[in-house]
Formats: C-alpha cells, sequence, structure tokens
C-alpha cells in the first residue's frame, strides 16, 4: 500500500491495494464465493458471507477511502471508512437510514434528479423525514435555512446539471457550529479535484458509475467518512439493508479509479477548450463552467478544483443554446462524436437534455426556477481529441 504522502496518480493505482498473498496477482482477485469456510462456528479469517464481507469489495472500499484522505482505511477491521453500494442512489438511502423519523434535511436546490425525486417522492414519506431545499451556493441562505430539527446538509458542487458551487470550507464550518452531519456529493469533481473530508465534511458520497468507473460499464455507489463512530453507523446499515457492490462490480470501479488522475485531467483540459470555444459561439446564449471567467463564482472554483495547485474546471459544460425546443433537438441529433444518453464522466463524450431526461422528475416550477430549460444541454466532455470534439459541436449548432 502507498503511503498517504504519495501523489494521487500514484494513489489511484495503488491505494487501498497490494500483491495477492497467495499468488502474488498484482490486480485484486475477483472473489465470488458467497460464503467462507470456518474452522469452527465464529472462528474464521475475517469473512463470513459476502453481504458483510468481500475482498474484492474491501479493495475497492480501502482505495477511495485512501483518496477522499479518510483516515480510517488502514483499518484491518471491518470499520474502515470506504463504503461501496449497488448504486449512488443506494448510497445516499444508506446514509438516511441512519437518520430518524422527523428529522429535516437540508440540500441543495439544485441536485441530481435521482436525488431529488429520492428525497421528495420516496424518503419523505417512507421515512418521515423533512427535506427542503436551497441555493447552498449563498451562506446567508444556508444560515436562513437551518432549522433545530436539521441533522443533514447535503451538497452537490458542482451541481447537476447548473455547476454552481458550494463553500466546502464555510459550509463545514456552519454545520460543525452547530453538531449537523454535512454530506458532499462529490461526483462531478473527484477526489482528483477536491476532497470534501479535508475541508470539514464528515461525508462525501459518489455515483462510482461516472468518473470512478470511468468506461460506461459498472453501476456503483460509494460513502466516505473518516468519523469512526459514523463509519461503524454505515457499515451495520450497509449490511442490514443489504444493497452492497458485487463482486465483479467492484473490480471494475477498483480498474477504474487505477486511470482516474490521468483521464480527469484529459477531462478537464478538453473542457476549458470547449467552453472557450462555446462562449463566443453566435448559437450559443450561455456557457456555465466553473473555471471560465464568466462563472459568478470562478474565484471559488480556482480555490476550491485544483490539480497539482493548477485550478480545473471538471469535465461538465452546461450550455443554453440560441434556439427553442425543436432546434435543441436538430442539435442533439446532428451530433456525432458526442453521444446522446443519460450518465456521464466516461471516456466517451455525452451530451443530455436535463429538461426531458435527467431531471424530468425535478418538477416544472423548479426547474424553471434553477433555468432547467427546453434549451439548456448538459455535456460530459470524454477523453477523445479535443479537436474533433470542437468540429463536432461546431457543425451540430449550424443545425440550429
Amino acid at each position: 500500500m502507498t503511503t498517504p504522502s504519495a501523489h494521487m496518480g500514484t494513489m489511484a493505482v495503488h491505494a487501498g491495494q497490494s500483491p495477492c498473498p497467495t499468488t502474488g496477482a498484482v490486480m485484486p482477485p475477483v472473489y465470488l464465493s458467497s460464503t467462507y469456510a470456518q474452522q469452527s462456528p465464529g472462528e474464521h479469517a475475517g469473512f463470513e458471507y459476502t453481504r458483510s464481507h468481500n475482498p474484492t469489495r474491501y479493495a475497492l472500499e480501502r482505495s477511495i477511502a485512501r483518496l477522499e484522505g479518510s483516515t480510517l482505511c488502514e483499518s484491518s477491521d471491518a470499520s474502515f471508512g470506504g463504503f461501496a453500494f449497488s448504486s449512488g442512489l443506494a448510497a445516499i438511502s444508506c446514509l438516511l437510514d441512519t437518520l430518524t423519523a422527523g428529522d429535516h434535511v437540508l440540500a441543495m436546490d439544485d441536485l441530481y434528479g435521482g436525488t431529488h425525486r429520492l428525497f421528495r417522492q420516496v424518503r419523505a414519506r417512507s421515512q418521515g423525514l423533512n427535506f427542503n431545499f436551497a441555493d447552498l451556493s449563498k451562506l446567508d441562505e444556508v444560515e436562513a435555512a437551518i432549522t433545530p430539527e436539521t441533522k443533514l446538509l447535503w451538497v452537490e458542487t458542482p451541481t447537476n446539471p447548473m455547476l454552481k458551487l458550494a463553500d466546502l470550507e464555510a459550509i463545514a464550518a456552519i454545520a460543525k457550529d452547530r453538531g449537523i452531519l454535512c454530506a458532499c456529493d462529490n461526483t462531478f469533481a473527484t477526489p482528483i479535484l477536491q476532497r470534501p473530508l479535508a475541508s470539514g465534511f464528515d461525508v462525501v458520497m459518489h455515483s462510482a458509475t461516472k468518473y470512478l468507473g470511468g468506461h460506461s460499464d459498472v453501476v456503483g455507489g460509494i460513502l466516505v467518512t473518516g468519523c469512526p463512530q459514523l463509519a461503524e453507523t454505515i457499515r451495520f446499515h450497509q449490511n442490514s439493508v443489504g444493497s452492497i457492490l458485487g463482486p465483479f462490480d467492484s473490480y471494475l470501479v477498483l480498474r477504474g479509479i487505477k486511470t482516474l488522475d490521468i483521464r480527469m485531467r484529459a477531462h478537464c483540459q478538453g473542457a476549458a477548450q470547449i467552453a472557450a470555444m462555446l462562449s463566443s459561439h453566435p448559437k450559443v446564449r450561455l456557457v456555465v463552467y466553473p473555471t471560465h471567467s464568466s462563472h459568478p463564482q470562478s474565484e471559488l472554483a480556482a480555490r476550491q478544483m485544483q490539480i497539482d495547485g493548477t485550478p480545473v474546471g471538471g469535465g461538465m459544460i452546461t450550455i443554453e443554446l440560441d434556439g427553442d425546443l425543436a432546434g435543441c433537438r436538430r442539435f442533439l441529433e446532428s451530433l456525432d462524436v458526442f453521444t446522446l444518453a443519460e450518465s456521464l464522466g466516461g471516456v466517451e463524450s455525452l451530451a443530455n437534455h436535463p429538461a426531458i431526461m435527467t431531471h424530468a422528475s425535478v418538477p416544472a416550477e423548479d426547474r424553471a426556477a434553477l433555468g432547467i430549460n427546453d434549451s439548456l444541454v448538459r455535456l460530459s466532455v470524454g477523453i477523445e481529441d479535443v479537436r474533433d470534439l470542437i468540429a463536432d459541436l461546431q457543425s451540430a449548432l449550424e443545425a440550429i
């Protein structure tokens, strides 16, 4: 295993892993066994049943815990700080399971549509939790929306799809002063760009389906914490509810993480060039990219999202086209290198229409308030040659 002082590129390849002691295999083996032999009742090698314990999943959980900076990831028992689930929503659900009916959750107003649906349409009813949504990019709104019953602050930064930023250190300080758990969906940035635990957050969540897996071939979710008591609680609920990530999917995410650092550099470099091109195109009304000078929080982005000390904006771009829904459809249907599809964060570039696709479950009035209109397009910039991506977008824009 690598030391915590290793650079992120080295950590991505090696963190939480070591050659198999039996065979010397460099890549952690895929342990498909559902159960494990015991020498005597209760006497075993640390593994009883794969829902509870699995060596392949443990390797992934140690890896992402180390990358996110959890100090628990070297524990030899089951309480280390990373936890892998069957999807990102399963990971969020597990964290919600640690709350009690009547608790209040304050969430960012601009959220992944599935998270919004889980909060408002499922857990408010099934668990009796109270949810409110506010613009957590504005600290005065954070302060104003907290109630005596608030037990969790749920933050996305950058948000999906409007790419708003939340000041991690400031929000963590507010939560700590009030004894409130604070969690960050770090899917868009990944630990390569920002590490919320280092800013004082209690929990980090990832849709491992996206950048961690990186190849659009696996669905998974991750929670990471540096708090021993919370780690024990999450592990208990993970095992009790059973929404764990399977061994082969754990292997796929772990394989993807090995190239995470180099992929994120390519995503960021390509996206920055594309955002610059789109910002001067006559058929684009608005370009939203965190480190672009037009972004209202570009200074925060420069301070909070970095690779090797250099500000980076990530691989996501949101644009508003100068046209109606019909023109937007023509643009999306004319793309060739970009694929019209849901999801994001893979090596291939994707285009998405949030209002019809990923955020259709968000009430229309909420979408309108956020600016998610019929002309809005979300781009996930892959690692193809940026010249081909720019040419593809320029050609499709002519169809509007």
